[in-house]
């Protein structure tokens, strides 16, 4: 169906993140939107309430005859046997996953600029989007995580350009390839490939396919811009039919990082302006080296959009960043919680760095939740117990699920544990968040950086840390 001739579209499994996202961008187009989810919690739920879409609890085919839906869309939560999708399906009721629906309602209003790539996505593309806004190009956005400067996670603007977010995850039950597959790319920007979801990758191997897949959906007259720090990255540069443009320190690179100053409070880059080919400066807000480089190729396509440097400069040190991408909780009596999605050891180890470098005089204390269905794998083992070498103390919490996973293939967290103290840090093991919490009050001192990282909630541990520091401080004496 056209989608000039839908107006009822049902979202099944609405109360996922990008489902939510999908939902308001739908309302806010002019689309009557209604939805099911098993399990509904803040704050997607009360984000639900207020844009009043009614949403059915639990999974029956009876709420789609009384919906009666011109359009479904089917989240990637949604298994083949669930009740709903039977009925879709038996009924020939016109459906979508959750990429096809931005494709079709979304980027065909728009040149789709996509950022992908096994880690800095988020904070790539929010900043990307960012830019364009600052710089009054007006543009859409579908982001994976929440802009502090937004408090939203998507924008629909007028302008010529969307930006997304471009994720290698499996799109749906009935379509097993890359969600990025459906963004249509006019720029790609490609930040990092390693291992990673080994719940649907077999191998590095088959996330070389997947990326060798996004690029050749470049056209000749687009885009790519890629890590040329990045040897996989590098790997797919003749793949592409467009022209392609390097970041990075390498001297391949047109957009070249020449150097890097660190100070309590932002980065100082130099690099080679790509287009004009001179020496240019930047101030960032943004802790790291893999900050930089993201910076570097937000440039890079802030400026083959048109935009200028001075314009560029303005927008980056005013941008507050991404909501779990270094987020400052609070600072409580000296101690400073930071909340970050880190998981995989490559960005584990990178934000602990980025952090030393940024905040030099304080004692780093690394709090790791293994929720992934990778980092709960022991395909990890051996790179985890390095990736917290810049750490002063690691404490690790027991991973849940692991019943899971056969035993020959799990995360052994008491060896990682024991692997991370032979490499001369203090190391401990906690079998809940409470305990973990209880250690980190009666441990902390003033000074103190104690980053929590998970991919998941992690029980409310920044939050609920922040809230017993300060009970600490008011309890008296």
């Amino acid at each position: 169906m056209e989608p000039d001739r839908v107006q009822t579209v049902y979202l099944m499994g609405i109360g996922g993140i990008a489902m939510g996202t999908l939902a308001t961008m739908l309302i806010e187009k002019g689309f009557r939107v209604t939805g099911s989810d098993q399990n509904l919690y803040p704050p997607m739920s009360h984000h639900l309430e207020q844009l009043k879409i009614p949403v059915y609890r639990g999974y029956d085919a009876q709420n789609l005859r009384h919906a009666n839906p011109d359009m479904v869309v089917i989240g990637n939560v949604i298994r083949r046997d669930n009740p709903e999708a039977l009925h879709t399906m038996e009924m020939g009721r016109p459906y979508l996953s959750m990429p096809e629906a931005i494709s079709r309602f979304f980027l065909c209003d728009h040149r789709s600029i996509v950022v992908a790539g096994t880690h800095g996505k988020s904070t790539t593309s929010a900043l990307l989007a960012w830019q364009l806004l600052q710089g009054g190009l007006d543009p859409s956005a579908f982001i994976g995580a929440f802009l502090k400067d937004w408090s939203a996670s998507h924008r629909l603007g007028k302008g010529p350009y969307m930006v997304v977010e471009g994720d290698e995850y499996d799109t749906a039950f009935f379509d097993k390839g890359p969600k990025f597959l459906h963004y249509q790319p006019h720029i790609g920007v490609l930040t990092s490939i390693e291992f990673d979801h080994a719940d649907i990758f077999k191998d590095l191997d088959a996330i070389r396919e997947a990326f060798c897949r996004f690029v050749e959906l470049i056209p000749e007259d687009g885009t790519l811009i890629l890590n040329m720090d990045d040897p996989e990255c590098r790997r797919l540069k003749d793949l592409c039919k467009g022209n392609v443009m390097g970041y990075g320190a390498s001297p391949e690179a047109q957009w070249r990082l020449l150097d890097l100053g660190y100070c309590e409070g932002h980065v100082q880059m130099r690099f080679l302006d790509g287009l004009s080919g001179l020496p240019s400066e930047l101030k960032s807000p943004l802790p790291g080296r893999h900050n930089a480089s993201n910076t570097l190729a937000v440039v890079a396509a802030c400026r083959l959009a048109g935009m200028e440097l001075d314009s560029l400069a303005h927008g980056l040190e005013c941008f507050k960043g991404v909501k779990r991408r270094q987020d400052r909780i609070g600072e409580v009596n000296g101690i400073l919680v930071i909340d970050d999605f880190a998981h995989h050891p490559t960005a584990v180890q990178e934000t602990i760095q980025a952090l030393k470098h940024f905040y030099p005089s304080r004692r780093l204390i690394a709090a790791f939740e293994p929720r992934t269905n990778s980092s709960r794998r022991n395909i990890f083992q051996e790179a985890y117990a390095r990736a917290f070498d810049r750490a002063d103390r690691v404490c690790i919490k027991s991973p849940s699920g692991l019943e899971t996973i056969p035993d020959s293939e799990r995360l052994d967290s008491a060896r990682l544990v024991r692997d991370i103290a032979g490499r001369h840090k203090e190391a401990y093991l906690f079998a809940s968040t409470d305990e973990l919490i209880h250690h980190l009050l009666s441990e902390g001192r003033r000074g103190d950086l104690i980053l929590c990282m998970s991919n998941g909630s992690f029980d409310g541990l920044p939050v609920r840390l922040v809230q017993a520091l300060e009970s600490s401080v008011d309890r008296p004496a």
